[in-house]
């Protein structure tokens, strides 16, 4: 349908990953059981995991990252169980910026084709593509 000159643009996961609009995950994702590399949107990152040294409650990324990628992993295991496939909603705890009091936050985990053809799996927000 297209030749290869028809192409006007792209936009690679690596030029994604490279730009800071995805944070690589791979650091803990095979604990979280994962097989394939994981990303996170930026949004995702600032809202769940980026947390600094003023805010008054004690936690660190760490553990935050922790948090979001074991429950993606619990999430996509249960889909994988129901024959679900395609874009799985899931929920986790998130003590906001400036808050003392955790809120239940959802987010999407994504797997889907890389650069490459081969199988990455994206974590973002619900009204992120």
């Amino acid at each position: 349908m297209f030749e290869e000159g028809d192409v006007i643009h792209t936009y690679s996961r690596a030029d994604a990953l490279k730009d800071g609009v995805l944070v690589d995950a791979s650091a803990m994702t095979g604990e979280a059981g994962f097989k394939v590399p994981v990303a996170l949107t930026a949004r995702v990152w600032a809202t769940c995991v980026g947390w600094g040294s003023a805010e008054k409650v004690p936690q660190d990324e760490d553990g935050r990252l922790w948090d979001v990628l074991w429950m993606a992993s619990v999430a996509a295991r249960a889909a994988a169980r129901r024959g679900q496939t395609g874009r799985v909603a899931f929920q986790v705890y998130v003590v906001p910026r400036g808050g003392r009091r955790p809120r239940l936050t959802t987010l999407a985990l994504v797997l889907g084709p890389g650069d490459q053809g081969e199988c990455v799996a994206t974590v973002l927000m619900p009204d992120e593509d």
